[in-house]
């Protein structure tokens, strides 16, 4: 990677200043808007841009989030750590991740000397590059396709690539083109977008795929996500046609924790939102997030960030 592009994204932004300063939380009205843990392309892309760059967050840990668009990391020097859909991914020096819009991400903090970019692209841009994929049917143009039909199934894909020269050069190609603000900029990104697509068709050997267990385990991190006030492992076994025991175990092995220590952990996020950004009161925030007895609730809470929810409040 030609260092003059390491210096550019090398550059401490405003928000890292702020984590270097102490601060142990993202801005969430950067990335994301109200109680949802989506990242949004609106807050992202400049209005009417369909691709964007920009330099992945260092020095603090993010949490678990998905995007409402499809993002391309690539690691220009150094390395990150990455849980994607509850798989450790360690994303090395020239490697490629790509994300769907549904696929689950959480990121451990970065060092100053671990650059990547983050490619942000909206699902409709790639519509321009299918014509480099042909017609055969390939884990890289699935992905594409369920991109564009916004399908929930969408996943990820990894690729090894950092010893192939064609797909290194085409990567640096595009980050000049997109810092160095040519004429023509949208079709110059697309093209060289699609050539890259198409080398990287021709290393299927360097790609790394979800498992089928994954894909099980995308589902339930996917139902905790949208039933987690009233669901339970029982129906979600039954949604899936998976063995209650089995899905059980499953989700312990993928993730590290229990079915109900996720829902946990999405109740008590969910009520630290609605403390910090409604003015409800903390029975009604308990019930709001799925527990009748208030007094667990307050347990459960301080546990969770060592203060109360009424304290919580107050601090934020």
């Amino acid at each position: 990677m030609d260092q003059r592009i390491i210096r550019y994204f090398s550059e401490i932004t405003e928000e890292e200043k702020q984590f270097l300063s102490g601060s142990k939380q993202i801005d969430r009205a950067i990335y994301m808007d109200g109680s949802r843990d989506v990242i949004t392309g609106d807050k992202l892309l400049e209005k009417g841009k369909q691709i964007a760059i920009r330099p992945h967050t260092r020095f603090v840990h993010f949490p678990e989030h998905t995007h409402d668009y499809v993002e391309i990391v690539y690691m220009c020097q150094g390395k990150t750590k990455h849980i994607v859909n509850g798989t450790e991914i360690r994303l090395k020096q020239g490697e490629i991740l790509m994300m769907g819009q549904h696929t689950r991400q959480e990121i451990e903090p970065a060092g100053q000397d671990d650059i990547a970019v983050n490619f942000i692209v909206r699902p409709a841009f790639l519509q321009g590059i299918l014509s480099f994929l042909g017609n055969e049917e390939t884990p890289l143009r699935s992905f594409i396709l369920s991109c564009l039909s916004g399908d929930t199934e969408t996943g990820y894909l990894y690729f090894r690539v950092a010893d192939v020269l064609p797909v290194q050069n085409l990567v640096e190609n595009l980050l000049w083109t997109m810092i160095g603000g040519y004429g023509n900029r949208r079709g110059i990104h697309q093209m060289t977008l699609g050539l890259l697509m198409a080398e990287l068709l021709e290393h299927t050997e360097n790609l790394s795929l979800p498992s089928a267990e994954e894909e099980t385990t995308i589902q339930a991190l996917r139902y905790i996500e949208e039933h987690y006030r009233e669901g339970s492992l029982t129906e979600l076994s039954a949604l899936l046609h998976y063995d209650f025991s089995a899905l059980s175990r499953l989700i312990r092995a993928k993730t590290g924790m229990t079915y109900t220590e996720l829902v946990q952990k999405k109740r008590l996020s969910q009520a630290a939102w609605l403390l910090t950004n409604t003015g409800k009161r903390v029975d009604e925030i308990a019930n709001l997030v799925g527990y009748e007895n208030v007094s667990y609730f307050h347990r459960l809470f301080y546990a969770r960030f060592n203060t109360s929810p009424r304290q919580y409040r107050i601090c934020k």
